[in-house]
């Protein structure tokens, strides 16, 4: 393939304005009608399709056009790649963005033909389709958040008649401990009301929620999933992608993927963790380079040495996770940038950019939110910022009251299973059922 480069304006494509994006249809969407029925236009004729027959496009785009798209199903929203290229297209000839594969070229003249691949080689056609992506990832983010705030959530377990009203977490929490059904944690899906009815309707529907099959009565549906245990969902699925929140975090890649890369490196190490030493995690303060394991004492040392108060900052604006999380990674950036975070004055060294925002009182200023609430910052300015770790949607005196303290915390590794076997409720059943004969 042939590679050209090419000036492109990085700020222009990136201008969130330029393309505001709908969920995508392969991964990410809550499969609602009318985004299905968005019409796409082909990029180099007036002929359109709804965006549930994209399929009927690209078999136009290759008979009639002879331009193949590399990677569709990797395309975060594809009607608006479809409207970037058309306008692209306008403007400079296709040849200018496309590889060109000749066919039959040993062959006779009149029986070679020339098709066009448009792909991510094109480094315009790379950068549009992280855009894509980023601005998928953003919305997923910021939906994820409305669901965790929602405290409207009203359902019916789809295992017995008991009625959950608040935060969806309560009826994930009850299905899995009363029901052995565990979709996963409540932060790693996304769309959850659209995933509980796409549950319901199989099970109305008579179909088991792991293998698949349908069966005469519910009864019987009921005995199949309980003997073969199958009150799970099947991860083969890819139906379920779009309602977890990993398979949008790394461009074309899903949860399988990413899970097959940690189990290759795990595989690849040295399985002997003898000489193994752990070594504590320090958050590094935003000012200076004090360091500290305990949280606490980062956070009484940025308000006693420096004035600054992320809790009061988080009070005061009302700040949810994630935005933390961009203020923070603002900061950090603009203070290794010696720039005042403030009022944006450019220093020439970090201590000088420190001095300034002390002496001109811009400790707790920050601008409007819109410059520092930004999808770049969800990225740390410093790799292993343990500061990151330490945020909190609620404070650490309310953490037990507030709408997640039915979420149960499983451990990892359980070292002491002497107490585990004392304690396990497999032993309350023994006892009752050995007092009982």
């Amino acid at each position: 393939l042939v590679k050209r480069l090419y000036n492109l304006n990085s700020e222009w494509i990136l201008e969130p304005l330029c393309f505001p994006e709908q969920p995508a249809t392969d991964i990410g969407t809550n499969s609602s009608s009318h985004h299905d029925m968005e019409v796409v236009t082909c990029v180099l004729c007036s002929h359109s399709a709804p965006l549930s027959e994209k399929d009927r496009l690209l078999k136009h785009l290759v008979l009639v056009h002879k331009l193949v798209i590399a990677d569709v199903k990797l395309i975060a929203d594809f009607p608006k790649y479809m409207e970037y290229w058309k306008n692209r297209i306008s403007e400079q000839p296709i040849t200018d963005f496309c590889s060109v594969i000749k066919t039959n070229s040993q062959g006779p003249v009149e029986k070679q033909e020339h098709y066009f691949l448009l792909c991510d080689v094109l480094p315009e056609d790379r950068v549009l389709r992280e855009h894509l992506q980023q601005k998928r990832l953003e919305e997923i983010l910021e939906q994820q958040q409305r669901e965790r705030d929602d405290d409207s959530f009203q359902r019916i377990c789809m295992f017995c008649n008991d009625e959950f009203n608040g935060n969806r977490s309560s009826l994930l929490n009850h299905m899995a401990r009363e029901h052995s059904f565990n979709v996963g944690l409540p932060d790693n899906i996304v769309y959850c009301v659209e995933f509980l009815d796409h549950l319901q309707s199989k099970l109305d529907n008579l179909q088991c929620l792991y293998c698949e099959k349908t069966f005469r009565d519910k009864t019987t549906l009921k005995d199949h999933m309980r003997k073969k245990q199958h009150r799970r969902i099947n991860g083969n699925n890819s139906e379920y992608d779009c309602f977890y929140i990993i398979n949008y975090l790394e461009l074309g890649k899903t949860w399988e993927e990413v899970q097959s890369e940690d189990d290759r490196e795990m595989e690849d190490e040295d399985d002997d963790w003898s000489d193994w030493q752990a070594h504590p995690v320090c958050a590094v303060c935003l000012f200076c380079e004090q360091q500290s394991e305990s949280m606490e004492k980062i956070y009484t040392h940025m308000e006693e040495t420096h004035g600054f108060d992320l809790h009061k900052l988080k009070t005061e604006l009302n700040l949810r996770f994630y935005q933390q999380v961009k203020l923070v990674n603002y900061i950090r950036r603009e203070i290794h940038q010696c720039r005042c975070y403030g009022c944006q004055e450019k220093f020439g060294s970090k201590p000088e950019v420190i001095r300034h925002v002390m002496e001109a009182g811009h400790v707790m200023q920050l601008p409007e939110t819109s410059t520092w609430d930004q999808p770049q910052y969800y990225f740390p300015t410093y790799e292993n910022d343990a500061l990151l770790c330490a945020l909190s949607d609620s404070d650490s005196e309310s953490e037990h009251t507030g709408p997640w303290r039915d979420v149960p915390v499983i451990a990892e590794d359980i070292s002491n299973l002497k107490v585990l076997k004392q304690t396990s409720v497999l032993s309350h059943l023994l006892k009752n059922t050995d007092s009982s004969s």
